[in-house]
């Protein structure tokens, strides 16, 4: 499937889009001030594995459908793998080395050329890193 395709396809038919409402769950608003952007990612963790993922709001075919391939590829993983992905993604994103077997669907945003673009594919990703961030800092 082309790049164009995958993302269409998480856009119009996204993966673990549900708001939850669950007190299990750890959540995060990531909103981008330039756009409409503005969406709550959700997470349930349970000794040290993502168990479930989801995310709810209103943003663009980007940001819904990186969203999607997000919770897609970090469900059933552990905070260090999911940190790994995170790291991999931003690098991606930044024009740095990184691992493409890590992040699966998500180097459909590899020639992501303008800054904006790049800003809503890593939108969810900023989200998620913020509850991970606070997770580790509890920890330690």
């Amino acid at each position: 499937m082309d790049k164009r395709t995958i993302i269409m396809d998480h856009y119009n038919n996204p993966r673990n889009m549900k708001k939850i409402s669950d007190k299990n769950y750890l959540n995060e608003n990531t909103s981008n001030a330039s756009c409409i952007d503005n969406l709550d990612i959700y997470i349930k963790i349970e000794n040290d594995v993502i168990m479930d993922m989801a995310f709810s709001g209103e943003a663009c075919a980007i940001s819904v459908s990186s969203a999607s391939i997000m919770t897609c590829n970090l469900i059933g993983k552990t905070i260090n793998e999911a940190l790994e992905f995170l790291n991999n993604m931003e690098a991606m994103l930044n024009n740095q080395p990184f691992n493409k077997d890590i992040l699966n669907e998500a180097v459909v945003y590899e020639d992501t050329k303008h800054t904006s673009r790049k800003t809503c594919a890593w939108l969810p990703y900023a989200g998620l890193k913020k509850i991970l961030n606070n997770i580790n800092v509890s920890n330690n």
